[in-house]
């Protein structure tokens, strides 16, 4: 049987964790919102036309930051088509995805639901098509009090109070051929860096997000972050980065460490942007707004079937189904994102619901949680805390596409519960047929006991949950284990996610 050590310390910390880092992603794409979230004539529905049952797995999930409304949809998007009475709002052709735009919901409609199922909004401005002024123009919609024209106008639309938006993302994949109105990087960077000034000249207190490289198998990765940065470095907060991970063929031992791949692209964009410190000699360290992120099946999307099938609103687009593998590719990406806590303050996976999403409906019909809604609602609620700093050893395989990878990944958090404190292990077991022997040294902890050992696993790990079966895979609890002598010793089930609870004894 294969086998795994770690040691836990409470000396060796990574940093405290930004709850946004469990945030997720609304685009107008597809039926992420209409059918999805917004859907008037549904039996759950609440008078503003959003459905209550979503709104009930929303919260349950956790997200405490939701970022609106693209995605490539905002490079086209007017943002002043989406205000105002429903009934007077244009309908538009919706160019990134071929579609139809009723704009129905808009900014007010999202900011009231997601303040209502407890998240703040993150919004995205076109830098595609427009730029400086409809940007400033937004802000002063958003948070400004009132006195002003667009801040009139909001509060004429039924919203008196400003709504505090803080997280401002500066345009969407602007590197990517595929993106309306795309730019070199020095082209980007001077627009960034001029709306960046501008918008703070309307609200001092927003915090900024400038585009990096829509993904790092772009061929000017490093060198797009290097050069946008040295325009906009002083002007924002943050930089996002952009990951989607799938299955190749028959090639699950790679896809089961896309975690690896995501380790490195993270480390790399850190190293670039403290280049960019060091040599402009700011004082300031940037974060990380790992704000797209997910398991996509890209390759079964195909452009040119959006022109064959025509024009219309809300059409069934990237409704990947996501498997007990996908679920713990899923968990896995979640303990990368908590092991570099000290620089990834936001992320957001890519969508909320029915679009490459943990949630998915029918019109008119049922709800249902993905296989991957477990490890993300579970992690959300648990990994809260401070991250400690693991440099497990054991056993090893080799991968096609990314080398020699371990069997098992881990991380710690340690929780913000004074009276009680508790240990959250995650960890993952790579490998597809064995059980794998964990050793967990917790010497430096010591009156722990083992609380509980939930896992995401399955006989059958292409097992999928349907409108027909919501439950199909579900967290299964595995018999807890003893701390014995400041040891836990432990098995992590084949192909799994795991996440393991330690708290005084009781």
């Amino acid at each position: 049987m294969p086998s795994a050590n770690l040691t836990v310390d409470p000396a060796f910390r990574v940093g405290r964790v930004d709850p946004r880092l469990y945030g997720s992603f609304v685009e107008h794409l597809g039926r992420c919102v209409y059918t999805g979230l917004y859907e008037p004539d549904h039996e759950t529905a609440d008078k503003d036309g959003f459905r209550q049952d979503v709104a009930d797995l929303v919260r349950d999930l956790g997200v405490p930051i939701i970022r609106y409304p693209g995605g490539n949809f905002v490079s086209g998007y007017n943002w002043e088509d989406g205000v105002g009475p429903a009934g007077q709002r244009p309908t538009r052709l919706e160019l990134a995805w071929h579609s139809i735009e009723t704009n129905r919901v808009g900014t007010d409609e999202f900011v009231r639901w997601a303040g209502g199922v407890g998240a703040e909004p993150l919004l995205a401005i076109n830098l595609g098509t427009r730029g400086i002024e409809a940007a400033r123009n937004l802000v002063e919609y958003c948070n400004h009090p009132g006195g002003t024209y667009w801040s009139d106008l909001r509060r004429a639309n039924g919203s008196p109070q400003p709504y505090g938006v803080k997280v401002w993302c500066l345009g969407n994949e602007m590197d990517g051929s595929w993106q309306i109105g795309r730019q070199t990087a020095a082209e980007y960077g001077r627009l960034a860096g001029e709306t960046a000034r501008v918008m703070r000249l309307v609200d001092p207190g927003i915090e900024l997000v400038a585009c990096g490289s829509s993904h790092h198998q772009m061929p000017t990765f490093g060198s797009w972050e290097a050069t946008v940065l040295a325009e906009t470095y002083d002007t924002v907060d943050h930089v996002s980065m952009h990951a989607y991970y799938q299955q190749h063929g028959a090639d699950r031992g790679s896809f089961l460490a896309s975690a690896v791949d995501m380790d490195r692209a993270i480390d790399e964009v850190v190293a670039t942007a403290d280049h960019v410190r060091a040599v402009g000699r700011h004082r300031k360290r940037l974060g990380i707004s790992f704000d797209e992120w997910n398991v996509w099946y890209l390759s079964r999307f195909q452009t040119p079937e959006q022109a064959e099938r025509g024009w219309a609103v809300a059409p069934r687009l990237l409704e990947d189904v996501y498997s007990v593998t996908d679920a713990v590719v899923v968990g896995n990406l979640l303990i990368t994102l908590l092991r570099h806590a000290d620089r990834v303050r936001i992320a957001c996976l890519a969508q909320l619901v029915n679009v490459i999403a943990p949630i998915m409906t029918e019109p008119g019909g049922a709800v249902w949680r993905q296989a991957s809604y477990h490890p993300f609602a579970l992690t959300s609620r648990y990994g809260r805390g401070t991250v400690l700093r693991l440099e497990p050893a054991g056993d090893r395989y080799e991968t096609a596409e990314y080398g020699d990878a371990p069997l098992l990944d881990a991380v710690a958090v340690l929780a913000d519960e004074p009276d009680a404190p508790e240990l959250r292990i995650f960890a993952v077991n790579r490998h597809q047929r064995e059980p794998l022997t964990l050793d967990v040294d917790l010497r430096g902890l010591p009156g722990l006991a083992v609380a509980s050992h939930l896992a995401i696993a399955d006989d059958d790990p292409d097992a999928v949950n349907t409108a027909a079966e919501p439950d199909r895979v579900s967290p299964r609890r595995l018999a807890d284990r003893a701390v014995d002598g400041g040891r836990l010793r432990t098995v992590l089930p084949p192909l799994s996610w795991n996440l393991i609870r330690l708290g005084a004894p009781g």
